[in-house]
């Protein structure tokens, strides 16, 4: 039910701040979450960080991807079913749009040449973006905590260690905290079984026979890749790589790698590529059927148990939980980064590049970052061409 006398802010207003973070959150995962922190909680003071560190929490031990879950939960915290539904779709519509509008250049034109040129500084930019925005989550989150940052050092290391994030780690990072800082007196199933079990029903109503047109074979395998996939949306390229081009082949290696540079040079959730990818293989109507699939079991998965989370947050036990579970998660977010910073600086300029980002955002603090990634993309256009001639 709509609480709008406890929101210090219209929905309307909440909406239009989704529709700019789509348009302009440049980063991935990362980023995203910081920049929610930053302007909703920092800033303006709309959401407590109490709600903020239970979306995070839902948002991680629930699949699909990290920084929509997350919007969807923050439209819901004061107006329920309907703020979570407009949150999340203002959130995910622009760049929905503009990876539609690149798929339709790039099968009009034969390919996106200048990508790579476009991504070689761009994708070092991000970085410093990103390592910014975990830093800030960090200071924010953690305090002086010893427990908190024993969790955060322990996922850090293994996302270091084994470049993915490791779900049952979350959750036992939750269960630890919960049972040395409030241990109950007995253990059942409560919310958590609860909202599990909502999940469960959820998920196996999304799978069904692939022996259908291409439009519900495009439905049913990208609503398994959001249903089942945990983590940042970097998590999902595996998975939608061994769908998409080893099992269905409806792409070829290069395209596959396109969408994805695509998803990282657009602002937005990285998972958008699903609509780029969807392009590729059925125009507009894949690309829609495509992203509706995969947004909709996260959705789904925040909604259901967003009402225990908000009912029985305050409980000792829950927050304790909650409060493991951000640990871990802002651990593996920072762990992340070093991951992703292997894969982007490659050489002496985008090294360069990612110092200079996080120079300029440590000194300018109120530096938009549509700039940064403008300037970078220029930068990439000019070095790229000279490192690989």
């Amino acid at each position: 039910m709509t609480d709008p006398q406890r929101a210090p802010y219209t929905l309307w207003q909440l909406v239009l701040y989704m529709l700019r973070l789509g348009a302009l959150g440049f980063g991935g995962p990362v980023a995203l979450v910081g920049y929610m922190q930053r302007d909703l909680v920092d800033a303006r003071g709309w959401i407590t960080q109490e709600d903020f560190k239970e979306g995070v929490a839902l948002a991680q031990i629930a699949p699909g991807p990290l920084a929509a879950q997350l919007g969807i939960y923050l439209g819901f915290v004061h107006y329920r079913l309907r703020g979570a539904t407009l949150a999340g779709i203002a959130f995910v519509l622009p760049s929905f749009l503009m990876v539609v509008a690149l798929g339709w250049a790039y099968v009009r034109f034969g390919g996106l040449a200048w990508m790579q040129a476009v991504f070689y500084g761009v994708g070092a930019a991000v970085i410093g973006l990103i390592a910014m925005s975990a830093k800030k989550l960090t200071q924010k989150t953690l305090g002086k905590d010893k427990l908190l940052w024993a969790v955060y050092l322990l996922l850090m290391l293994s996302t270091i260690a084994t470049e993915s994030e490791i779900t049952w780690l979350f959750i036992a990072s939750g269960v630890l905290v919960w049972l040395l800082r409030a241990p109950p007196r007995w253990i059942g199933k409560g919310v958590l079984g609860v909202a599990v079990a909502d999940q469960a029903l959820v998920g196996s109503s999304l799978l069904g026979s692939l022996d259908v047109p291409l439009l519900t074979q495009i439905a049913v395998f990208f609503g398994k890749a959001g249903a089942f996939v945990f983590g940042s949306g970097l998590a999902i390229v595996p998975f939608l790589y061994g769908g998409v081009v080893t099992e269905h082949h409806w792409l070829n290696d290069k395209q596959f790698v396109d969408a994805v540079a695509v998803a990282m040079i657009t602002p937005g959730p990285v998972v958008i590529t699903v609509g780029f990818i969807g392009y590729l293989i059925a125009g507009f109507a894949g690309a829609s059927t495509a992203a509706l699939a995969t947004f909709l079991p996260c959705y789904l998965f925040t909604v259901i148990p967003a009402p225990y989370f908000k009912r029985y947050g305050k409980h000792p036990g829950l927050a304790a939980f909650v409060d493991g579970i951000t640990a871990a998660a802002i651990g593996a977010i920072t762990g992340s980064v070093v991951v992703l910073a292997r894969r982007s600086i490659i050489d002496l300029p985008t090294a360069l590049l990612a110092v200079a980002t996080i120079a300029l955002l440590w000194r300018f603090k109120k530096l938009q970052e549509p700039v940064i990634i403008a300037a970078a993309a220029v930068a990439g256009l000019v070095l790229y061409p000279l490192m690989h001639a």
